[in-house]
């Protein structure tokens, strides 16, 4: 995993400063967005949160979706268990395929901010792990600062500095999850931060081939 801890973004490493950073930057609305446009609508869903953070994504939530949160930052973990542990199930550690096994299959699997601190062959690693835990419904959606063409001086800037060292194009990231997806919707979003900034919103449907 490739990513920048040192100096001012160390400081992110602290859930309060991340989640005031976070929603300074506008990314309650980047949640909300999720939420209310790219997770499937219906009741009693089981979400499974690559790399969950501090778990704020359960604020735009619905009370009844199952939920399961994986992050590598023990803090992040305390501070998610504390705060919204009567949501869901929260573990500190990489998630794997023997703790799949246990936890069954999901109808969401959630990667928010996640695939630009993975290099190639780690990302490649996260969709196959995506694939085998999905329902045959089931979708994976994946959020990421993104490079695109012409976008402003400003985005560009704030997304060549962030901790994550493997931010890609919209092709970069679709190839990864060619890999193992055979119907994948991808859109660079500008207008989810209260800054200039642009983030791809990527819909994985119907893995390509069964996984076992």
């Amino acid at each position: 995993m490739a990513q920048i801890t040192s100096g001012i973004r160390g400081l992110l490493s602290h859930p309060a400063l991340y989640n005031l950073s976070q929603n300074g930057l506008g990314v309650r609305r980047a949640r909300h967005v999720l939420a209310s446009e790219y997770m499937p609508q219906r009741p009693g869903l089981r979400m499974l949160d690559i790399g969950c953070g501090t778990a704020e994504v359960l604020e735009f939530l619905p009370r009844d979706l199952q939920y399961v949160g994986f992050d590598a930052s023990p803090i992040y973990i305390e501070h998610a268990r504390r705060h919204y542990g009567d949501r869901g199930e929260f573990f500190h550690g990489l998630v794997g395929k023997a703790e799949l096994t246990e936890l069954g299959k999901f109808d969401v699997v959630l990667a928010f901010g996640v695939v630009h601190h993975l290099g190639d062959e780690e990302a490649k690693y996260l969709f196959s792990l995506a694939a085998q835990a999905l329902n045959p419904d089931g979708v994976l959606l994946t959020v990421d600062p993104c490079f695109v063409p012409g976008q402003s001086r400003i985005a560009n800037w704030l997304i060549a500095h962030d901790r994550g060292q493997d931010v890609r194009n919209e092709k970069g990231y679709r190839a990864l999850a060619e890999t193992r997806f055979a119907r994948i919707d991808s859109v660079p979003r500008h207008d989810l931060l209260h800054v200039p900034y642009t983030y791809l919103m990527m819909r994985c449907d119907k893995p390509s081939r069964s996984e076992t």
